[in-house]
């Protein structure tokens, strides 16, 4: 029986808090990288950094172990660069040849979950992807296979040991208890317990009014962030606005945000035939859930938005991991899927009414047209939030619904573009305001003199194009009407080591292909034989 309870689209999850945890293959120690260098300067590249500032290069960028120390212009475009206008490099030092390329700042991801032993995912394989793709950081947004676990994997990546993003650890409310939480003072228990372990924050599913109220004000004053999936089992007695005024710092999806819009109801228009834990009807009715709610720029649309802004609240709409609900046939026939997808996570995704998010029982043209209407009001809500000063945020919750890991990330980003961001707002999104929204925008998210060196590194202009960041690249017709595939991010430097970003993706082929011929597996679209 597979079903995941790491997964932020749980099933009823604070009915069992305290249900073991299955833990994935642990990473290997890191065989990748150079440096760091006691001097790293990178040299003539454009910056887009992602605190809202246009492109500006060639610059110079001095690092110094893992610290930005300088950042110097050093030119004009098409003009020769003058070597006395560059910073000198120190002896022992590095230099990183960037002419032409783009740099920007480490991807933050979110909501991003390391697998889980349901989709037989290695830690190795889902850091790799994530690496390989320029992500640099990641939120674990529920400690899917355990505190400690996820703690160690935290050092290790702090310390350099192991290839992989910085990780921020977010427990799952209850997770870990020995019976589940039913009063106030259980909860504010529960969540002194989880801050001593070590927790940088508290992901929500829903609970009774007085229980949330009293976990997140407690949490609150113990200084760590939290977020929530408002999930269907718990969202008609609380939605967004009770969590956010409560002290909830940003939420997941967009579950429990209609609910708030709601003017003529209190509970989603459920058919009587309705079962949450049948996936079809969960998700078919969650892709007309919006057109339930107020109208854009209504006065309920109005009053919702302006109270979050008032809360300083972050959206994280992860708007990738439904996208095959508005079209399956482009999310299980990507490119990527038959290099780099394992066949034991092609195997999770296949239609199932075991495996979460394999509701594709007779997923069909009704259903997808729904979601496209969804998506529209979705976004609109979502734009608009930025557009007033809101914050919002990038997150994949890739392993789920033909998203992988990685991949997933930059199709979020274009997503975010398809929403009405601008591309230097979408890069905002994936770098300052994840920062930001881990409460580490002193020391992440922005390419600034004393930040920490997290880099991407790519030689074409992502601005042009998100689709040059995918590992896959993008396709180009050449002068010479040749197609070319350009693109894939070239380097991923985090605390200022070096990592090749192809070779990384390379590797993850090679495991998947090993996989492959270790057990005779033929990758095929579902349905045939």
């Amino acid at each position: 029986m597979k079903i995941l309870l790491s997964c932020c689209l749980f099933l009823i999850p604070f009915l069992f808090p305290f249900a073991s945890l299955a833990q994935i293959e642990k990473a290997p120690e890191r065989e990748e990288g150079e440096g760091p260098w006691s001097q790293l300067i990178i040299r003539g590249v454009t910056l887009i950094n992602g605190n809202g500032a246009p492109p500006v290069g060639p610059v110079d960028i001095v690092v110094e172990g893992n610290i930005i120390r300088n950042i110097t212009t050093v030119g004009y475009p098409g003009v020769e660069i003058e070597d006395k206008d560059r910073p000198v490099l120190a002896s022992g030092g590095k230099e990183l040849d960037a002419t032409g390329m783009f740099l920007l700042p480490g991807f933050i991801d979110v909501h991003g979950h390391i697998g889980g032993e349901a989709q037989g995912t290695p830690a190795e394989y889902v850091f790799k992807l994530w690496m390989a793709h320029g992500i640099t950081t990641i939120k674990d947004p529920s400690a899917g296979n355990g505190l400690d676990w996820v703690l160690e994997h935290k050092e290790k990546s702090e310390n350099n040991k192991i290839t992989a993003p910085r990780i921020f650890a977010y427990t799952s409310f209850g997770q870990g208890s020995s019976q589940p939480i039913s009063t106030p003072a259980q909860a504010r228990e529960w969540v002194q317990e989880n801050a001593e372990k070590g927790a940088d924050g508290i992901k929500f599913f829903g609970a009774a009014p007085e229980i949330m109220e009293a976990a997140l004000e407690e949490n609150k004053k113990l200084g760590l962030r939290s977020t929530a999936h408002h999930a269907q089992m718990a969202v008609a007695k609380w939605n967004v606005l009770h969590s956010a005024r409560a002290g909830l710092t940003s939420m997941e999806h967009w579950y429990g945000l209609p609910e708030a819009l709601f003017t003529d109801r209190i509970i989603q228009d459920y058919p009587a035939d309705y079962n949450y834990n049948n996936e079809q009807d969960r998700f078919r009715e969650a892709g007309k859930l919006w057109e339930q709610a107020a109208a854009p720029y209504s006065e309920k649309w109005e009053k919702v938005i302006n109270e979050l802004l008032e809360l300083d609240f972050t959206l994280n709409p992860t708007f990738n991991i439904y996208e095959a609900s508005r079209d399956l046939m482009a999310a299980r026939t990507a490119e990527w899927h038959p290099e780099y997808t394992l066949p034991s996570l092609w195997e999770f995704y296949q239609p199932s009414k075991i495996s979460h998010g394999s509701y594709w029982h007779f997923w069909g043209t009704e259903e997808e047209v729904s979601w496209k209407k969804n998506y529209k009001l979705w976004m609109t809500f979502i734009n608009e939030y930025k557009n007033r000063g809101g914050r919002v945020a990038a997150g994949s919750d890739s392993g789920f619904i033909f998203q992988l890991y990685g991949f997933a990330y930059i199709r979020e980003l274009e997503l975010l573009r398809e929403a009405g961001f601008h591309p230097m707002e979408v890069v905002m999104a994936a770098t300052l305001n994840g920062a930001e929204a881990l409460g580490v925008a002193d020391k992440l998210g922005s390419v600034e003199v004393g930040k920490l060196a997290d880099f991407v590194i790519v030689e074409e202009n992502p601005l042009t194009n998100f689709k040059v960041l995918y590992g896959t690249g993008a396709i180009k017709l050449t002068e010479d009407n040749e197609v070319v595939r350009v693109g894939g991010v070239k380097y991923t430097i985090k605390d200022g080591i070096i990592y090749d970003a192809k070779k990384l993706l390379e590797d993850v082929g090679k495991m998947v292909e090993e996989e492959k011929q270790k057990t005779g597996y033929e990758f095929r679209q579902p349905g045939k034989k």
